[in-house]
């Protein structure tokens, strides 16, 4: 693995946090303030972790759930098929929920996570992320709620990894070689 220090920085700790902080005002107003959030792991707990508070902050009163799916094994490219690893424990019949995942790439495990919770009879489901790499779309798919948009690069930190490593990174970077 990279030195930590060798990494570029791409969007540094303060600028996620004051991103993190207008997308949880973005939300409210648009969604109120009751509804149930869905955190995508592995990759969006930090990310959704913030927001849940961040959320918090703006009035809103969010229950929380955990959904694992799987699309890269080891590699750096989606595999294309998504697999479930970890539905849902809580019931989302009824409700409106907010997807969160920290990065919309191919749009296939977004599109699969909003349809099978769909299928769970939730009345509404909102998708935030904090990136989106929009040249890497595979699906016809498009996020209610963006950061940041990023180029074309393997990024890492702040809950993204390369073969689970980088996760801790507080920032996000990029990696030149994998």
């Amino acid at each position: 693995m990279a030195d930590h220090a060798s990494i570029p920085v791409l969007f540094s700790t303060p600028e996620i946090a004051a991103k993190v902080k207008e997308m949880a005002e973005a939300i409210r107003k648009a969604m109120g303030t009751e509804f149930m959030v869905i955190a995508l792991l592995k990759g969006g707990f930090v990310f959704s972790a913030d927001l849940v508070r961040a959320l918090h902050h703006a009035g809103c009163s969010p229950q929380i759930d955990f959904l694992t799916l799987s699309s890269y094994g080891e590699g750096t490219e989606s595999t294309g098929t998504v697999a479930l690893a970890k539905d849902i424990t809580d019931s989302v019949q009824g409700k409106k929920v907010l997807l969160v995942d920290d990065i919309l790439e191919s749009g296939r495990t977004l599109a699969y996570a909003k349809e099978l919770l769909l299928k769970h009879d939730a009345s509404s489901v909102s998708i935030a992320v904090l990136l989106e790499k929009p040249g890497k779309r595979k699906v016809n798919f498009h996020a209610d709620f963006v950061g940041f948009t990023v180029p074309d690069k393997f990024v890492v930190g702040y809950g993204l990894d390369f073969a689970n490593h980088y996760r801790e990174l507080p920032f996000i970077g990029y990696l030149e070689k994998h």
